[in-house]
């Protein structure tokens, strides 16, 4: 049996329904798990309201949001009323590749060759990539500071093209900061899920080891093969245990102090 589209109309309250019930998981398992909000997305206005009212649940720690909101500064404009919600609740915001309600996805047909190679890691990279340009080259985040961001997939291709930028850079605009230097210093996390130790070595020598997070998309397709490439990396042992452990468990360790004073402050 299938499901079709969820109508406009009940997204509200079908992520309320999402989020309590991820809310009661926390809070049977105390301890063990955190959770990112479902927002709907076909209302920014309900999205941020319901981010607000999340934000007041057990466990609820942020939210998480699609890539295809923010390959441009244009796009992530309209996004501004969930940035401000999570300002004000220093939340966590994990951005995945993915559409905003109306985009066409995939990208490419399922009738075009290598289609999954195409959809999955060439349209999937380039976009998140996009995304880095956006949060890491402007200053959209600039009124943001208390927000602490995660992209996906070491935040696309940038690991591998930021020579590249800073020698295009370095040509068309001499005057300007370098990229790498901009991507280095921004406050955006990446997870290393599904790469191998090469790509995680690239991004640690780009971002540092300390805004990398350990990511496996799940356990049959990821948790060995991430904590191979891990191993294998040629990266210290202290940058190993900050992508495994220390990184996330931060990121997670000051939202809950920010939960805590919020509630006795309340």
């Amino acid at each position: 049996m299938g499901f079709g589209p969820i109508p406009r109309q009940q997204m509200p309250n079908r992520c309320r329904l999402v989020n309590d019930g991820l809310s009661g998981i926390c809070q049977e398992h105390q301890g063990r798990f955190a959770a990112y909000a479902a927002l709907p997305l076909t209302d920014i206005s309900a999205a941020a309201a319901e981010l607000e009212r999340a934000m007041g649940l057990p466990g609820m720690v942020g939210a998480q949001l699609p890539g295809n909101a923010f390959l441009t500064g244009k796009d992530a404009e309209t996004m501004r009323p969930v940035l401000e919600v999570a300002n004000r609740h220093r939340a966590l915001l994990f951005i995945h590749h993915g559409p905003r309600p109306g985009d066409a996805f995939p990208k490419v047909a399922g009738d075009t060759d290598n289609a999954r190679r195409r959809n999955g890691t060439l349209d999937m990279q380039a976009s998140l990539s996009s995304v880095m340009v956006t949060l890491c080259l402007t200053d959209y985040l600039a009124s943001y500071p208390e927000v602490m961001i995660h992209v996906h997939n070491l935040g696309g291709n940038i690991p591998y093209e930021v020579e590249r930028m800073d020698h295009r850079s370095l040509l068309d605009t001499p005057k300007e900061e370098l990229p790498s230097a901009r991507f280095r210093r921004a406050k955006v996390y990446v997870d290393c899920n599904s790469f191998g130790p090469r790509a995680i070595e690239a991004a640690v020598h780009l971002y540092g080891a300390e805004r990398i997070v350990c990511g496996t998309d799940g356990t049959e397709f990821g948790c060995d093969w991430t904590r191979k490439a891990l191993a294998e990396a040629q990266i210290g042992e202290d940058a190993h245990e900050q992508i495994l452990h220390r990184n996330a468990a931060a990121m997670l360790a000051r939202h809950a102090t920010v939960a805590q004073r919020e509630k006795a402050a309340a």
